[in-house]
């Protein structure tokens, strides 16, 4: 594990440096609290630190404030390393933010220990981070398919929006819908109707490119954004998307089902500046209208059905 020693002192300096080397450490040296200070702000910084107190530029006790300001980096552990030996430094150094304190003249074997104390917190504290990050992460996917929820799709909407606005590159967004899903939950039952979801979420994804997002909009809705994509080209990938579903039936339990999806396109290519709100009506009317003309068909987004949804109070949930 990488450690930082500052200390101006060159003798107990390399003397520190050798203990550490011994106990396995890669080390860092600096002659001054300035030099660490720019270790500790570099990428890659030693995520444990042995501190002199009194150094030349900054001291052990500013290196530590300073440390202690910066936001969104791991996590430091500081030994102060000092002569002083009264409470009021003691309690003056912890205040500052260091995390222990040994005074001089040291105990190479306390130093030991106390090292391998800092390093059981710095793995506590990746343990839970991990944790926390994962926990993020699930509470951003659809548990039933493994695609992107609605409010997580919903928001990648409004971050390629704002992409897009600034690049001068197209997206398409896509609804897309199972036809007549409600009939095999009527007469499959419901553990079907989730695997015919499952697999629906598996073809549309093999159709989609690896830099697509798709989520689950909605019961058997799917919400699909194509990054730098035309007219022309949604109309393609569309159909690829509707071709992937009705290709073959799905194996269930109680037999094999033929099932289609119905396809909605709009692309800023047409109406440039749409919001996300917008972007979701028009898909949504070309959706509609792929419905009424027999399902299982692609529509892309008219100019009169999106002046139509623009004057309509926009949902909530798109917001």
């Amino acid at each position: 594990m990488k450690i930082l020693i500052a200390e101006d002192d060159a003798t107990s300096r390399r003397k520190l440096e050798a203990y550490l080397e011994s106990w396995g450490y890669e080390v860092v040296a600096a002659a001054d609290g300035t030099e660490a200070w720019t270790v500790l702000q570099g990428e890659e910084a030693p995520r444990l630190a042995i501190l002199d107190w009194m150094m030349p530029g900054k001291d052990g006790i500013q290196v530590c404030e300073e440390v202690r300001k910066l936001k969104g980096v791991p996590y430091v552990y500081i030994i102060m390393l000092t002569a002083c030996d009264q409470k009021e430094d003691i309690v003056r150094g912890l205040d500052a933010g260091a995390d222990d304190y040994l005074t001089k003249p040291y105990d190479a074997l306390e130093l030991r220990a106390r090292l391998r104390a800092g390093r059981r917190i710095l793995a506590l504290q990746e343990a839970l981070l991990s944790a926390r990050d994962a926990l993020r992460f699930q509470a951003t996917l659809d548990p039933l398919t493994g695609l992107w929820n609605r409010t997580a799709i919903l928001a990648a909407l409004r971050r390629e929006l704002v992409r897009a606005n600034r690049e001068r590159s197209p997206p398409a967004v896509f609804l897309a819908d199972l036809d007549h899903f409600s009939r095999t939950n009527d007469t499959y039952g419901h553990m079907a109707g989730d695997s015919v979801l499952r697999e629906t979420a598996r073809r549309i994804r093999s159709a989609s490119r690896l830099y697509d997002s798709i989520g689950r909009y909605g019961g058997e809705e799917f919400l699909i954004i194509a990054p730098g994509c035309g007219t022309s080209e949604a109309v393609k990938q569309g159909e690829r998307l509707r071709a992937s579903v009705a290709a073959k039936g799905i194996d269930l339990a109680d037999g094999v089902i033929q099932l289609t999806l119905s396809v909605g396109v709009v692309t800023t290519g047409k109406y440039e500046g749409l919001d996300s709100n917008a972007m979701i009506f028009a898909a949504d009317a070309a959706l509609a209208r792929a419905k009424e003309q027999g399902r299982n068909r692609l529509e892309v987004a008219r100019a009169d059905e999106l002046h139509e949804m623009l004057s309509a109070s926009p949902p909530a949930e798109a917001a």
